[in-house]
Parts: C-alpha cells; structure tokens; sequence
C-alpha cells in the first residue's frame, strides 16, 4: 500500500514537473494585440477586438483580465478559452463612450495552464494605449444621410417645402415649359425676340451659431449623458448640416463667461476646427450668465445671424432672469432658444399608480412638465423661437427647426 502511495506521489510530482516546465519554458507563450480606434465617439458603441494567439507547439488554457480603462467599473469580466498550438482566438466587445476627454487602456493580465491543470502562470502584457473621446462622428454622418438622401419623413426629418422668396439672381435663360411666368425677364425677351426668364438660386452664406451653455444647469445626466454633451453632439450635426446647405457656421460657449468664440465661416476646415473646439469644453458649474453673452455676441456678430442656443431653464425665475437679453439678442438675429424636458418624469407620470406614494409623485412629476411647457410658451409669446424636446429627440427637433426657418425665409 504504502508503494502504491509512493508511485502515486512520485507520478504526480513529476506530471507537475512537466508540466511546469511546458507552461514556463517559452518566453512568450502569448500574444494578446488590441484594435481600438485612437478617436472614440461620445455617446456610442465603439468597437475594441482583443486577439489572443498561442505561439507554443502545445494546447494552452488561458484566462484574460482586460485593462479596462477605470471609468468603464469593470473589474469583474474574465475571458475564457483554449487555444491549440499556434491557434488565435478573438474577443469583441464594446465600449460606451460618456465622457468626452483622454482615457486609458491598461495593460492585459493573463494566467495559462497547460492541459493538465497541475501548474499555471500568470503573465503582464504591456498594452497601455491612450484614446480620445470626440463628439460623435457617427451620429453626425448619420443626420448627413437623412437630411441629404430620400429618407427623411420616415426617420423623423421633415421634408418641408420652401416658402417665402429668400433667393438671389444666378443668371437668365431661354424659357422651358414648367417655368415660373412671375419670372419671366421682358427686357431680355424683347432684345432676344423668344421669352426669357430670371433664374433664382437659394441665398446661402447665411450666418448660423450654435451657443451652448456650460452652466451647471446642464450637467443633467440622462441615459449615460449630461445635457451638455447631447448639445455637443447637436451642435457637431447641426453644424455640417448647415455647412452642407451652404450656410457658414460658428461656435459660442458660455456659463458665467465667454468660454469659446469661434467666427462663422464656411471653409474647408471650419467642420475640423468646430470638432476640436467642442471637444475641449468642460464647466465650472457656475451660473450662466446671459448679459455676458449678449455683449459678447453684440460686439462680435455685426450681421444678422440664426443663433441657435442650447440652455436649460429649470425654474421660471431662471427663464424671467434672462428673458430680456434674449428678447435684445432676438431683436438683431433670429434666436432659437432649446432647451430639455425631463424623459424620466415622462415615464413617472404616465406610469399607472399602485398606492399614495406613486399617486404623488406622479403628480408631482406632471406638476413638473407642465412647468416646462409653461416656460416654452411664455417665450413665445415674448417672440422667440423655442424648441422644447427630450434629449434624446435633440438632434431631430434642432434640424427640423433650422430646416423650417429656411423654408420660411426666416434666415
């Protein structure tokens, strides 16, 4: 018996031995690469791929711990596999981007073991990559694609025909049946002897300026977002639609001082420079402070230009308090003023009441919206533009309003 025991002993001390010496003999029985773009888009899913690849001529079992940058509060995922000899496995996952700024992957931490379980070891990859996050990219193409191919009634874009008649000459032509007679040129068509009309094309380099405020107002989160960032990512749609359209497009940032002051123009790099300014915005969570802008865009903005203001009015002594320096900004340019009803009261007060204190705040939560809604219509009826909208639904609403102004001849 006790021989037994021994060769029993002796099998499993040299069945460790061995297979301590398959698990650390290579010096590098791993490969783990990482494919992450360099730029990440806020409020998105971005795509990260690890590949692990086995480069020993033997099975490998092997569990990853992945360098999570720390704001993603994943401590807990473990990837799992086997990889035979000279074999790779890929692990896709994503990374939701709520903050904008420069973050961190760190390094890859392995263990391996070999098929027989009896000795394992643990390797540090150095995989340290730094990313940035940028206003969304992707969510801008997208609005690009609605907006400009025949998809815009069915995904939220309104097609709006133009009325008004904010239009400039390009030149005059021989008539074609279809033609507008209103437009028909008879000083040219006495001299040609054949009818002749004016053509019109749409006035474009029109001014536009998205203006957002920093203020502590909008550091709201929603859905993973503050209201600050989903006015970033607005303005970043809002300004290439304007661009594509021909208009110039600029930049205000503001809470209790000017922040940025980028001038409206329609270059080849004006949609570069925008993504980086938006980028780099961050708050003192201060109050705004809107007779500081209306002096800022008094001296700075001579023509008559479409300022299209992110804000976020709470109370209606915070939306009296600055009613009139919008009323004097809305007397020189035509002012959109948009700010944000709460999505999560939505659901509280429509949700059905199960006992007293749902029933209250419920109530309360209705109290709350209609506040909002009283807001909006008082700057109506003081003549501003308003756009009351969820977050989510901010970029449809901001389009939809700019492309009705344009329609109107408003701008």
């Amino acid at each position: 018996m006790e021989f037994i025991a021994n060769v029993v002993l002796a099998s499993l001390i040299c069945l460790t031995a061995i297979d301590a010496l398959l698990v650390f003999t290579s010096v590098n029985p791993i490969v783990v690469t990482r494919d992450v773009n360099a730029r990440l888009n806020l409020g998105d899913d971005n795509k990260v791929i690890l590949t692990v690849r086995n480069t020993t001529p033997q099975p490998i079992n092997f569990s990853l711990i992945e360098g999570y940058p720390v704001e993603m509060q994943d401590r807990k995922t473990v990837l799992k596999g086997t990889l035979l000899p000279e074999k790779e496995k890929v692990f896709e996952y994503q990374y939701d981007a709520s903050q904008r700024g420069k973050f961190e992957f760190g390094d890859v931490f392995i263990i391996i073991r070999s098929m027989f379980f009896m000795a394992s070891r643990g390797v540090t990859i150095p995989l340290k990559q730094d990313v940035h996050v940028y206003p969304s990219v992707l969510q801008m193409k997208k609005y690009e694609l609605l907006v400009f191919q025949q998809q815009k009634t069915s995904s939220g874009i309104k097609k709006i025909r133009r009325l008004g008649n904010n239009s400039e000459f390009e030149q005059i032509k021989n008539y074609v049946q279809g033609d507008d007679l209103k437009s028909i040129n008879w000083k040219a068509t006495s001299r040609r002897n054949e009818l002749m009309v004016n053509q019109y094309q749409e006035e474009k380099s029109q001014s536009i300026y998205c203006i957002i405020d920093k203020s502590r107002n909008m550091q709201m989160d929603f859905d993973g977002l503050s209201l600050l960032d989903y006015s970033i990512n607005s303005s970043l749609v809002f300004s290439n639609i304007a661009l594509r359209k021909g208009d110039k497009a600029g930049l205000i940032t503001y809470s209790d001082k000017i922040g940025t002051l980028l001038a409206a123009e329609k270059s080849a790099g004006q949609m570069r420079r925008i993504h980086e300014s938006l980028y780099n915005q961050k708050t003192q969570f201060k109050e705004s402070n809107f007779e500081i802008l209306y002096q800022s865009i008094r001296q700075t903005i001579r023509s008559r230009s479409l300022l299209v203001l992110f804000t976020n009015f709470e109370t209606e002594f915070s939306m009296r308090r600055a009613i009139p320096m919008l009323r004097r900004l809305n007397q020189k340019h035509v002012l959109v003023v948009i700010f944000f009803q709460n999505s999560e009261l939505q659901e509280i007060a429509y949700q059905p009441s199960k006992n007293i204190k749902e029933v209250y705040t419920s109530v309360v939560a209705e109290r709350m919206i209609s506040l909002k809604s009283k807001i909006a219509r008082e700057l109506r009826q003081n003549g501003i533009q308003t756009v009351l909208t969820i977050p989510s639904e901010l970029s449809v609403n901001t389009i939809n309003k700019y492309l009705e102004l344009k329609a109107k001849g408003s701008i």
